[in-house]
C-alpha cells in the first residue's frame, strides 16, 4: 500500500481517522433525529432521502453532512454534499473538504473490499464453486465502485471544475478528477483501462501545471497532488523511476522553502512531506 491523500484537511492515506466528536447542540440533535430515520436499504426509502435532502437549504445540508461524518455514515454524508454541489454555487473551502472526505470514505470502503475479495478469488482456484461465488461478489463491489467514481466525475465536470476560480480550487478539483479516474483504473481492463489511465494522467498533469505556476511548493494541496500523482506513476503506470523523481522533486522543493511556511498550513504540509519521504524510503525503495 502506498500513501496517498484526499485533501490536506481531509483523509490521509486510504482511510480517514475517526473524527473528533462535536457536542450535540439542539440543532445537531434535530439533525440526528432526521438522520436516524434514514433507511437506505430499499429503492423507496432512497427516494425519501432524496426528497428530504431536496427540501433542505445549503446550510442544513452542510450540517447534515457534518453530523453524518461524526456518525461515520459516509453514504449519507456524500448524498448531502452531492445535493449541495448540485445547487450550482461555488463551494466554500469547508464544503469542498466535506465533499472530498465523504466520497473518499465511500469509495475507500469499496476499494478495500474489492482488494480483499479479489485476493480470495485468486486463492480459490481449486474450487470452482467458491471461485464463482467470489467472482460474482467482486463484480458486485466493482459495480458499486464504478458508480461512485462516475458520480464524482460528473459532479467535477458539470459543476465544480467549470466554476472553480482560484488556482487552489482548480488544482483541488483536477487532482480529485485524477484520483477518481485512478480508482477506476484499478479495476478496469483492456481498452477501457487505457482510456481511463489517459484521463487520469491528463487531469493530474493539468493540475500539476497550475500548481507549479500559482502555488508555493509548501502548499498542502500542491504537495498532496505531487504525492497522489507519484502514486499514479508507481501503481498504475508501473513507472517507479518517474514516481520517485516526482516525489523527490516535490519533497526537495518544499524543504527548501520550509522556513517560509505559515503556521496555518504547517501541520498539513509537513504531514504530506512525511508521506512523500516514506514513499521514497520505504515503498519506492530508491531515489530517481
Amino acid at each position: 500500500m502506498y500513501y496517498t491523500v484526499a485533501t490536506p484537511l481531509g483523509p490521509v492515506c486510504d482511510w480517514r481517522e475517526t473524527p473528533c466528536r462535536a457536542p450535540l447542540t439542539p440543532t445537531r440533535i434535530s439533525c440526528a433525529q432526521q438522520l436516524a430515520s434514514f433507511r437506505l436499504t430499499t429503492a423507496s426509502s432512497s427516494i425519501t432521502l432524496i426528497q428530504l435532502l431536496a427540501a433542505m437549504d445549503t446550510s442544513e445540508l452542510v450540517q447534515k453532512a457534518k453530523l453524518a461524518e461524526q456518525a461515520e455514515r459516509y453514504d449519507d454524508m456524500a448524498a448531502a454534499m452531492k445535493a449541495v454541489t448540485e445547487g450550482g454555487a461555488e463551494l466554500s473551502n469547508e464544503e469542498r473538504n466535506l465533499l472530498s472526505v465523504a466520497y473518499k470514505n465511500v469509495v475507500g470502503a469499496r476499494r478495500s473490499s474489492w482488494r480483499v475479495v479479489s485476493s480470495i478469488e485468486q486463492k480459490t482456484e481449486g474450487s470452482e464453486k467458491k471461485q464463482q461465488m467470489a467472482k460474482e461478489y467482486r463484480e458486485k463491489i466493482e459495480k458499486e465502485l464504478k458508480e461512485i467514481c462516475n458520480d464524482v466525475l460528473v459532479l467535477l465536470d458539470k459543476y465544480l471544475i467549470p466554476k472553480a476560480t482560484p488556482a487552489e480550487s482548480k488544482v483541488f478539483y483536477l487532482k480529485m478528477k485524477g484520483d477518481y479516474y485512478r480508482y477506476l483504473a484499478e479495476v478496469a481492463v483492456g481498452d477501457e483501462k487505457n482510456s481511463i489511465i489517459t484521463n487520469s494522467q491528463e487531469a493530474y498533469r493539468d493540475a500539476f501545471e497550475i500548481s507549479k505556476a500559482e502555488m508555493q511548493p509548501t502548499h498542502p494541496i500542491r504537495l498532496g497532488l505531487a504525492l497522489n500523482f507519484s502514486v499514479f506513476y508507481y501503481e498504475i503506470l508501473n513507472s517507479p523511476e518517474q514516481a520517485c523523481k516526482l516525489a523527490k522533486t516535490a519533497f526537495d522543493e518544499a524543504i527548501a522553502e520550509l522556513d517560509s511556511l505559515n503556521e496555518e498550513s504547517y501541520k498539513d504540509s509537513t504531514l504530506i512531506m512525511q508521506l512523500l519521504r516514506d514513499n521514497l524510503t520505504v515503498s519506492f525503495l530508491t531515489f530517481a
